[in-house]
């Protein structure tokens, strides 16, 4: 194997986090912000990219760094390693309530395309790289930052869901439709696009994007019930204006605000 063969457990229900087990000299590298805790002997490093073209000099390195730039994510990831004797263990937390899913790239053929912040952490070796699309329209009106990532090589790779995940198995030639927020990720024999919705009054009255991604079969595909962008939507309509508590819960919460003498006319 090229990528660290690293073993894990995944703890909790709603806010989950997973659990690494290194062995000495193996590695697992991760997203900026996902580190819960660690075990003593393990030894954190920042590193261009993600790590997997150390081998390959100052512009191998660039590069890498480079693809994720194109993603919206940092130039830089952080490296945990077990220099220590005996087994060691590092955990790391999902950012907002969901599921961790673990995607064994070698039962994926070598290759595994999510959404561009979905990735969670990886044993070092992984490529996490920009998918590439020959339809330039998928990235131009995919709606919601429809860049996705493309998950490389041998190892173990976690990404994250928002709220309750969905597997659905495509059979040859069979088309599901999904919101391009939704997608978690699929695997590499799944044919995928992005299409408008069409119609005047979808678009404008219809409450939803003006574009949906379409998934044909053969393969696996994996879908979130809460986006991160339609969770941070909604927390930031439920804000007060001008820093007052909308009274929420309360059936005089509108009234008061009348008569407490700081609405003016």
């Amino acid at each position: 194997m090229n990528a660290h063969e690293i073993d894990f457990e995944i703890f909790g229900e709603e806010m989950q986090y997973v659990e690494i087990e290194l062995d000495p000299q193996e590695a697992v590298v991760a997203e900026a912000g996902s580190f819960m805790m660690m075990d003593t002997d393990i030894k954190m490093d920042t590193i261009f990219g993600d790590g997997s073209n150390q081998d390959k000099g100052v512009l191998g390195k660039l590069f890498s760094a480079g693809k994720r730039m194109l993603t919206g994510e940092s130039l830089f990831m952080t490296a945990f390693l077990n220099i220590g004797q005996g087994k060691k263990k590092v955990s790391f937390a999902s950012p907002y309530p969901g599921k961790i899913l673990p995607i064994d790239l070698s039962e994926k053929g070598g290759k595994f395309i999510c959404q561009k912040d979905a990735f969670l952490c990886a044993a070092k070796g992984v490529s996490v790289g920009i998918e590439f699309s020959k339809k330039l329209g998928r990235g131009l009106f995919g709606g919601e930052g429809f860049i996705m990532q493309k998950l490389e090589g041998d190892g173990m790779a976690f990404v994250h869901a928002g709220g309750t995940m969905a597997k659905k198995v495509l059979a040859p030639g069979e088309v599901l439709k999904v919101d391009t927020g939704c997608i978690i990720g699929f695997s590499q024999t799944i044919d995928y696009d992005v299409e408008f919705v069409g119609g005047i009054k979808n678009t404008i009255f219809g409450g939803e994007g003006m574009f949906f991604a379409t998934l044909r079969g053969p393969g696996t595909v994996y879908i979130q019930s809460l986006p991160f962008s339609r969770l941070a939507g909604r927390v930031l309509a439920s804000l007060p204006r001008g820093g007052k508590d909308k009274g929420e819960g309360s059936l005089l919460g509108g009234l008061g605000d009348l008569l407490d003498g700081d609405n003016r006319f």
